[in-house]
């Protein structure tokens, strides 16, 4: 089963727009909070106020979001987290190579499913490190590749701050992926380089490399 990879405009748009009034939501905080330490963040507090106009001010002092604005970040992420892992992966533009292998191995269908999934994904830049040659191969050895992809996902849905607690994670392949955060985080070999992409099934913590479980007979 192949997949679509075109997004709908209109979608993409919902998702760019939810994107920016999100960043525009994480900037809110009280004079004199920080994030990393001090007061938390005000918890964000609708006011009764018409569409458009800015909340109270004793609820989001400081704050440039208006309460429409707010609403309509929360109803877009709600939207996109509704996506399975495979549509939120496409959507994402980033994981062609991977959406191939998946289909070459016949796992659409299950990483579809209710899961939930956490998947450890090589970007298309992971794939590229891969000589031509090497690649070739496996998309056409069938077994093998189903290995190395299952070996890139762990049941359940385990976001970054329980990967950061973690030395080691049992893969759906059944080897063992090492985990590794004295500098970032870091899956045996592979980098992660971005976090927490939730979907309906699961979550995606995007990898720079392939990872390569070891042979059966090593």
């Amino acid at each position: 089963m192949g997949i679509k990879r075109d997004v709908a405009p209109t979608a993409q748009a919902a998702l760019d727009l939810g994107i920016a009034i999100a960043a525009r939501i994480a900037a809110c905080a009280p004079v004199g909070a920080t994030r990393t330490g001090g007061r938390p963040p005000r918890v964000l507090q609708l006011s009764s106020a018409s569409p458009g106009a800015r909340p109270a001010a004793s609820a989001l002092t400081g704050c440039a979001c208006t309460t429409k604005e707010i609403l309509v970040s929360t109803i877009v992420t709600t939207a996109v987290a509704a996506t399975d892992i495979v549509e939120t992966a496409v959507a994402a533009g980033q994981f062609g190579a991977l959406a191939d292998a998946l289909t070459a191995a016949g796992l659409i269908e299950t990483l579809k499913g209710v899961g939930p999934f956490t998947v450890f994904a090589p970007n298309d830049q992971a794939f590229a490190k891969l000589p031509a040659a090497d690649l070739a191969a496996l998309l056409k050895d069938t077994a093998r590749l189903t290995r190395v992809l299952t070996y890139h996902v762990v049941a359940g849905k385990v976001m970054a701050g329980d990967v950061a607690t973690m030395k080691h994670a049992t893969s759906v392949e059944g080897s063992t992926i090492a985990i590794d955060t004295t500098s970032g985080v870091r899956v045996n070999d592979a980098t992660v380089v971005a976090t927490d992409i939730v979907a309906s099934n699961g979550v995606i913590h995007v990898i720079d490399t392939v990872l390569m479980p070891k042979s059966p007979t090593s």
